[in-house]
């Protein structure tokens, strides 16, 4: 069965994860350089079979018609280049999942970096968003990220200054 397409964009096809990709989600997330930058305790995925069991649960959330955690495949290669999201950010209260403050986030392989894809992968995620009547989208990114504080620049993303009310540690909050 092929995984079903959200969206695409000029150079992007942005859908479902598929059994096929265990392989790539375990390359980009057993690096360092990826991973240092995703949760509030940050470490690799050690091992391939948990590639495997992510993929089912990002397909299992996938199921939300606005949301979920996304395969990002280069058109002209058929490369995955990463992963895009849009998820409930946690409440703040309890760290359940909330669905009054969505959050557009990335990850790319570094063989993806440079050449706007995240920026691309993104802004077509948020225009997903929105068509679904979202209002508003926030991003949260490590303070020393600089990459990703660049993505939410060139998205036009409105800086609205540190905070640490989500994931239990201090990140830059943007808006759109």
């Amino acid at each position: 069965m092929e995984p079903k397409v959200i969206f695409e964009t000029d150079r992007l096809v942005v859908r479902d994860w598929a059994v096929g990709d265990g392989d790539r989600v375990f390359d980009i997330y057993r690096r360092w350089e990826v991973s240092r930058w995703l949760g509030a305790d940050p470490k690799v995925m050690a091992h391939r079979d948990a590639a495997t069991r992510v993929i089912e649960r990002w397909n299992e959330r996938n199921q939300d018609p606005v949301y979920g955690v996304w395969a990002v495949e280069e058109r002209a290669t058929g490369t995955i280049a990463g992963t895009v999201m849009l998820v409930p950010l946690p409440d703040p209260s309890d760290g359940t999942e909330s669905k009054g403050e969505i959050e557009i986030g990335w990850h790319f392989h570094p063989d993806a970096w440079g050449r706007g894809l995240a920026t691309e992968a993104a802004r077509g995620a948020i225009a997903h968003g929105f068509r679904a009547g979202l209002p508003e989208i926030y991003a949260v990114v490590r303070p020393d990220n600089s990459a990703s504080l660049a993505v939410c620049r060139r998205l036009g993303m409105r800086a609205l200054g540190r905070t640490n009310r989500w994931y239990g540690t201090e990140l830059e909050c943007f808006v759109i």
